[in-house]
């Protein structure tokens, strides 16, 4: 799932840097200085005979790297052994590192908050000139995995997006002939909706997460005119009007009962169900929800009911919010034959392997040149297509990530009130980027 960065995530992020920096070998690990510079890439099948490298995966992606890896010891004579730690992963990841138990590679969340987490210009291997990325869509080339404008975190599959999954059935039903086109005209429809006796909106404030998108959607026009910059530098903060504004227009939202009546206990999984029956017209989301819609059906199933558009103020803009399971982080291990190796499968995953990694992932291609399956929904390729011109999330783009999402929650269970969820979640932003050392806090 998408999830900001928890305080005990975060503290495990604090133990991990002051580890890094009480460690007077630290710098020199990895048979170099820290930091980006110049790296070399082998060539993608040369001979790794008795090389074994360690990729460490969370619970929902162990299965992704299974076809590609097999193809890569074969080609190459490495073995390759994947390892599945437990969830809260972001966690128990930092928590390893910590203590200097590290993966040859790991899938990780390519953002620059979270790469800071793990200490990148310490802990990682910088991919810089990595040789496939001019060949992925120019869009999609330094969309994320930069930290300092070093490449830390390899993409391999399309960004999550923010955005309004919808029944066709239920817009078609009701006349409703195309998606709406701004967030205000998304609350009119849903009104419309409401008064002809359908639930406009199904939320899952049980399971708490996905409320922070009703505020991060919002902010899409402010995220593209340089708000987290001023965020990250203190000129501005969750409290200013733009956020609280946000926060009280989705109080206001749920208070006028265009949500579920059990928005406040409702689950993912129940989400999925809804929207799949046509018990509720939309849901706000982000990918991991149409993956769970797969999970329940067909691919012809989901393209006869199920759409997406994304949504700002300003128009259809969608906000990108890359997760674990979109990319790999390489570490430094002191070991330069496995640090090789590691780039090595990097740079065979996303050239000679890349092909059949797509298809047998049945995922979007981020090249132009490979096809994407036709298996793919079109919800999907919908939802890929809005990358194009859409904004960074408050996960891609601030330099901490609070509970956001925690705050929200306990709002629409009427123990906070917006005021006091940005006064929260300005306060925890502002601990945990003093511990990640962001300057000015």
């Amino acid at each position: 799932m998408n999830r900001s960065l928890t305080s005990i995530a975060a503290l495990a992020s604090v133990a991990l840097m002051a580890t890094a920096c009480s460690d007077p070998a630290a710098e020199a690990e990895g048979g170099g200085s820290a930091g980006g510079g110049a790296v070399e890439w082998p060539e993608p099948t040369a001979d790794l005979d008795g090389v074994t490298l360690t990729l460490w995966a969370a619970q929902n992606s162990t299965t992704i790297p299974e076809q590609v890896t097999a193809a890569f010891e074969k080609a190459t004579g490495a073995k390759v052994e994947i390892v599945t730690i437990p969830d809260p992963y972001e966690q128990s990841v930092q928590t390893r590192v910590a203590t200097g138990d590290k993966p040859d590679l790991a899938f990780w969340q390519p953002t620059a908050s979270m790469l800071t987490a793990l200490n990148a210009d310490t802990n990682l291997q910088p991919l810089d000139g990595a040789p496939w990325i001019e060949e992925l869509q120019p869009e999609l080339q330094d969309m994320t995995g930069l930290l300092d404008d070093t490449r830390y975190a390899a993409l391999i599959s399309s960004p999550s997006v923010e955005g309004v999954y919808y029944n066709k059935d239920v817009f078609a039903q009701h006349g409703i002939t195309e998606p709406p086109g701004s967030f205000d005209e998304m609350v009119d429809l849903a009104r419309k909706l409401d008064s002809a006796g359908v639930t406009p909106f199904y939320g899952m404030a049980g399971d708490r997460w996905a409320t922070q998108w009703w505020v991060q959607v919002q902010l899409a026009g402010a995220a593209a005119n340089g708000f987290w910059d001023d965020v990250n530098s203190g000129e501005k903060s969750f409290e200013s009007p733009v956020v609280l504004d946000a926060i009280t227009r989705y109080r206001d939202l749920v208070e006028e009962g265009l949500f579920n009546d059990d928005l406040a206990t409702a689950t993912f999984e129940e989400q999925g169900d809804a929207l799949l029956a046509g018990e509720a017209a939309m849901a706000l989301q982000v990918n991991s929800f149409f993956g769970q819609l797969q999970a329940k059906a067909d691919t012809a199933t989901l393209n006869e009911k199920i759409g997406f558009f994304p949504i700002s103020p300003s128009g259809n803009v969608g906000t990108y919010i890359p997760d674990q399971s979109n990319a790999l982080v390489a570490f430094r291990s002191g070991d330069e034959q496995k640090e090789a190796a590691a780039r090595q499968l990097l740079a065979f995953w996303m050239g000679p392997g890349y092909e059949d990694f797509v298809a047998g992932q049945g995922t979007i291609s981020l090249k132009p040149d490979v096809p994407t399956p036709d298996s793919v929904p079109q919800a999907l390729l919908d939802a890929h297509a809005s990358l194009g011109d859409s904004v960074g999330s408050m996960q891609a783009l601030a330099a901490a990530n609070p509970d956001l999402y925690l705050n929200l929650a306990d709002m629409v269970a009427g123990e906070m009130t917006p005021k006091e969820v940005a006064a929260a979640t300005q306060d925890q932003f502002e601990q945990l980027a003093s511990a990640a050392g962001v300057e000015g806090f």
